[in-house]
């Protein structure tokens, strides 16, 4: 592992196939036998020496927890391990000059590879939500975070879309609904 960087999810895991030892010994550090989101935020790195997104975290956490138990079991914990590594892999692939971060525009090569068909002040909006430190570029924990939301909205949205032409009329209530069902 480079010295720099603290070892990736990938590595924690894979170590001589002791997934067992590691999630007691480096990610379940109460022995509870969940992984809550501030181990799971210990555990995973962005790659940037800031912790990882704790929105990101709870949001993948809640993805998973199919007990409502605030955490990830060692059986959920597989999938959340996959998950996170499929994302690794997707930022890798668009981060172009391999910098660590997603501009503007591998950020649009991504999302354009993803089906979205969005306008160049729209990215720079995206870059604007999820630049939490202020670079012009997205780390890879807000990478995952900026697609989750974009697809949770674009869920909400579609569910309004009921004739799938991108246009919508709703209440403003409808709106505010459709807005705290995703944050």
């Amino acid at each position: 592992v480079n010295s720099k960087r603290k070892p990736s999810l990938h590595h924690l895991f894979s170590l001589n196939g002791k997934a067992s030892f590691l999630w007691h010994c480096r990610v379940d550090k109460d022995r509870s036998a969940v992984i809550s989101d501030t181990e799971l935020q210990q555990a995973l790195s962005n790659g940037t020496w800031t912790p990882f997104n704790p929105v990101t975290v709870r949001s993948i956490i809640s993805m998973f927890d199919r007990e409502n138990k605030g955490g990830v079991n060692f059986n959920e914990f597989a999938g959340v391990w996959k998950y996170i590594t499929d994302w690794q892999n997707i930022f890798r692939t668009y981060d172009r000059d391999n910098s660590g971060f997603i501009d503007k525009n591998e950020l649009k090569q991504a999302l354009t590879g993803f089906g979205y068909r969005l306008s160049d002040q729209f990215y720079n909006t995206l870059i604007e939500k999820f630049d939490r430190q202020r670079k012009g570029q997205v780390a890879f924990d807000d990478f995952i975070q900026c697609c989750i939301v974009l697809q949770r909205l674009t869920d909400v949205f579609r569910r309004y879309d009921t004739d799938q032409d991108g246009w919508i009329q709703v209440s403003y209530e409808q709106y505010l609904s459709m807005v705290f069902n995703v944050v």
